[in-house]
């Protein structure tokens, strides 16, 4: 096959274009310029797609022998990716850049271009694994459960995984890739995997924020509404969260509150209990299915749900009504976002993903499992 191999400078996407040369494949390296201003260096484990990341990626071509590129991403992977981040903070939701980062750019803008190319399939170092069976491609987790990253990739679609090879699926442990790069001589086989989110390398998401949305001062209210604090702007808090909330008023029983609800509109946090914050259902519009759209869910499926990447998977009940895929965990889930993604599962397989628009507390749903008429949604 004519492979291009996704060549970030870190160590599982290098590995992962060695093997596909080992296979025996054409492949031709290339490394996404992200950063309208690269940094020269990273700090540790922060940031990616920096000068030294592409410099990385060449010196392991070199030692490949095949060809390698850099292709300038930064203007869509900016709209796409940064000011989407962006946006849907100021909307009041929590989003996920790098499941954004692999829909939008690594596996739309890079497949797109390489398929016009004449490539039949891009090469990356995700820890997922393609089955190509007689209804078309399945997505499954890695071997490596602590390193699976089928979550992230929950958002690709049948064209797509046609056109995807995970050569590092089946390696039982990320020290087995970081040995195998030590042993092919490649240099940066000990280099610390990125964390975090990569266009904001000193971890600081609240400045990055405020910087570009600026201070909306507004109200933090209990759930009576009672004005118990202030804020510098909604966008700089997310559900779940306890700390940096400005509370002059204590809690009647002298717990900790946490961020219940983000409502833009009207510049205001609810804040509550912890239990408050365990919801029974969520919903949403934003649908892709991981290949062929399993028939269960017209009807009502069992399956397992993850609504973060690093998140263990629940049991759930998951079905289509009209436009909308709903979802309820057979146990509460607790500091659900509107934003996240939440990812079914059916055994090893995703079947798909939905970006959840709207949630119902635990405490809101009847025992016959009718939700409210005002359910909890960014506002």
């Amino acid at each position: 096959m004519k492979v291009l191999a996704a060549m970030s400078g870190g160590v599982d996407s290098a590995v992962a274009a060695a093997r596909a040369v080992d296979a025996g494949h054409e492949v031709v390296g290339v490394h996404l310029a992200l950063s309208r201003m690269p940094g020269t260096l990273r700090t540790g484990s922060r940031g990616c797609c920096t000068v030294e990341d592409a410099m990385d990626a060449r010196r392991v071509a070199d030692r490949l022998g095949i060809p390698f590129y850099v292709w300038d991403f930064s203007e869509r992977f900016h709209g796409d990716v940064v000011q989407d981040f962006v946006d849907e903070y100021a909307a009041g939701r929590t989003p996920n850049p790098c499941l954004r980062c692999n829909e939008k750019i690594k596996f739309e803008a890079l497949l797109d271009r390489a398929i016009g190319l004449g490539f039949d399939r891009v090469v990356t170092g995700h820890y997922a694994r393609v089955e190509h069976t007689g209804d078309g491609p399945e997505l499954h987790r890695a071997a490596d459960w602590a390193k699976d990253q089928s979550y992230v990739l929950g958002v690709l679609t049948a064209r797509q995984l046609e056109h995807c090879w995970f050569p590092l699926a089946e390696t039982p442990t990320k020290a087995l890739v970081r040995a195998e790069a030590a042993e092919r001589g490649f240099l940066l086989a000990q280099k610390p995997d990125s964390h975090d989110i990569c266009f904001i390398p000193d971890g600081d998401t609240r400045g990055f924020l405020a910087e570009r949305l600026g201070a909306e001062p507004g109200e933090i209210v209990d759930r009576d509404g009672r004005v118990v604090g202030g804020h510098e702007g909604v966008h700089g808090y997310t559900i779940g969260q306890r700390r940096g909330l400005s509370l002059g008023v204590p809690s009647p029983d002298g717990r900790p509150r946490f961020v219940l609800e983000v409502k833009p509109s009207t510049r205001q946090l609810v804040v509550g209990p912890k239990e408050a914050l365990a919801v029974a259902r969520l919903a949403g519009t934003r649908i892709s299915h991981a290949g062929a759209a399993h028939p269960g869910l017209a009807g009502g499926l069992d399956v397992e749900v993850q609504i973060r990447a690093h998140a263990d998977p629940v049991p759930a009940r998951a079905r289509m009504e009209g436009d909308e895929l709903v979802i309820d965990p057979v146990e509460p889930l607790s500091g659900v976002a509107t934003g996240q993604s939440a990812v079914l599962y059916l055994g090893s397989r995703v079947l798909g993903q939905c970006t959840i628009d709207r949630t119902v507390s635990a405490d809101m749903l009847s025992a016959d499992g009718a939700a409210p008429a005002v359910e909890a949604t960014a506002a």
